[in-house]
């Protein structure tokens, strides 16, 4: 298993527009192989942002790399234009693999 998260700072009174913006999103994740979840998280509020992570897992990297190197990569992304003012600072990019894993099946 493989993670990719990208973690946001989004300015105050943005908050709605972000959310907005992913949810009605043409995701084409559901169709590329490899393709486990996807989460949308919203974390802490430091006072004048507020923290964002997207989650995703993936079977493999290279099922990761494939999906960024396609064309359905490029068109979702270009969907992500969010007002002036969002993003406080760009995303950053963070890439895991998993070692271990726990779930409530694993009982």
């Amino acid at each position: 298993m493989f993670i990719a998260m990208n973690r946001f700072r989004i300015n105050h009174g943005f908050e709605s527009d972000f959310e907005r913006l992913w949810r009605e999103r043409q995701s084409q994740l559901a169709q590329v192989p490899g393709f486990v979840t996807f989460r949308l998280l919203k974390g802490p509020d430091d006072g004048e942002t507020s923290l964002y992570a997207s989650h995703t897992t993936w079977a493999s990297r290279a099922a990761f790399d494939t999906w960024r190197e396609s064309e359905a990569f490029h068109k979702a992304h270009a969907q992500a234009k969010a007002p002036p003012g969002t993003y406080a600072g760009h995303p950053v990019l963070e890439l895991f693999d998993v070692i271990l894993e726990e779930s409530h099946h694993d009982s």
